[in-house]
């Protein structure tokens, strides 16, 4: 018979591990398959480490989906702000949300730029200055030769123009934009004054003017201009459903704008006096700093027009003529004109000058 001998079992006798392993464990004994083990989870673990971020723009969280169940019972809108989150954060980082530095850039939202009343557009029609009824009434021609009389309202308007600025930086409003041009009796030279002073501010390259007759009694600017007549001042100030802008000429002339008088009335005063001529005054420089209003205003001892208009003002000039106008009745316009605080004199028809200062003489004869 076959001598029959027992397979000797692996690992007995050979040192690798008692005989009762199984062949996984033998295996991973030669060849060393522990290594590819995770490392041992410890028997304690640190608390979780929590990130707060600081939100500049905060918006409202998405909510997740509601699990099927009975809906809740609505509540109302205090019961909402008052109530609490269900989960509070843990203290360390309820003191992080408070004292966490914000690093890195924050964009920050500008604040919207300011409204500016949009600028009233002069609306009404258009006309052509007639040059030739200028040169025979002795006026300034615009794009004429530089004459005497232009060089004298050079200075003038500068003048003027300075006092509206100094005004304007004062707070003034649309008053350091307004020019009341007055006499104490006709025959003065106000219209005459007006007139070539609104042509001079005319040219100037960043300033446009607007000249309203004001003497609604006995109007003349629009027949010393040579324009057509049309509704006016009056007329917007009597009958709210006029506009007043409707109503000013555009002339050829850039920078120019003419306001006639309107349809007279014997009410002039009270309508100038009423809360209404405020709100039309103002749309006549409204979104326009550079524009400069003058008015050719009645005579002060003649009508009461004058007196109404100078609360309106920054500036009043009052036109004396040199061999007419009386000092008793200059003074007594000067104290009618007293709710303007800037009052001027302009003396007119000067035929001798103590400085021998004649302007427009270079210009003419070259020397």
């Amino acid at each position: 018979m076959t001598e029959q001998t027992k397979i000797p079992l692996p690992g007995v006798g050979s040192g690798i591990g008692p005989a009762t392993r199984s062949l996984i464990e033998r295996a991973a004994a030669k060849y060393d398959l522990g290594t590819l083990a995770p490392p041992p989870v410890p028997s304690t673990l640190p608390p979780p480490r929590i990130n707060v971020l600081v939100a500049v723009a905060v918006e409202a969280p998405i909510a997740p989906a509601p699990m099927p169940g009975p809906a809740p019972a609505p509540m109302s809108a205090q019961a909402q702000s008052a109530r609490q989150p269900d989960i509070e954060p843990p203290e360390a980082a309820r003191d992080m949300i408070v004292s966490a530095p914000v690093s890195g850039p924050i964009a920050v939202t500008p604040p919207p730029p300011a409204i500016t009343a949009p600028a009233i557009v002069f609306s009404g029609p258009h006309a052509v200055i007639d040059r030739e009824r200028l040169a025979d009434q002795g006026m300034i021609v615009p794009e004429g030769s530089v004459t005497a009389l232009l060089e004298e309202f050079r200075i003038v308007k500068r003048q003027l123009l300075l006092t509206a600025a100094e005004l304007r930086g004062q707070g003034a409003g649309a008053k350091a934009q307004r020019i009341l041009i007055c006499s104490p009796h006709p025959g003065e030279g106000k219209t005459y004054t007006a007139v070539n002073l609104a042509l001079s501010i005319a040219a100037e390259k960043d300033s446009e003017v607007l000249l309203v007759d004001a003497d609604f009694a006995k109007p003349s600017v629009l027949t010393t201009l040579g324009l057509p007549g049309g509704r006016g001042l009056m007329d917007a100030l009597s009958d709210p459903a006029i506009a007043v802008e409707d109503c000013v000429i555009r002339t050829d002339l850039p920078g120019l704008f003419v306001l006639p008088a309107g349809n007279a009335t014997s009410s002039d005063s009270e309508f100038l006096s009423s809360a209404r001529a405020a709100a039309v005054l103002d749309r006549l420089t409204a979104g326009a700093p550079q524009r400069i209003v003058i008015f050719d205003s009645p005579p002060a001892l003649a009508a009461s027009p004058a007196a109404e208009l100078a609360h309106y003002v920054g500036q009043a000039v009052v036109v004396a003529r040199a061999d007419r106008t009386g000092q008793s009745a200059l003074e007594d316009a000067v104290s009618l004109l007293s709710g303007c605080a800037n009052i001027q004199l302009l003396l007119n028809a000067v035929q001798f000058s103590p400085t021998g200062r004649r302007f427009g003489s270079y210009y003419g004869y070259g020397g």
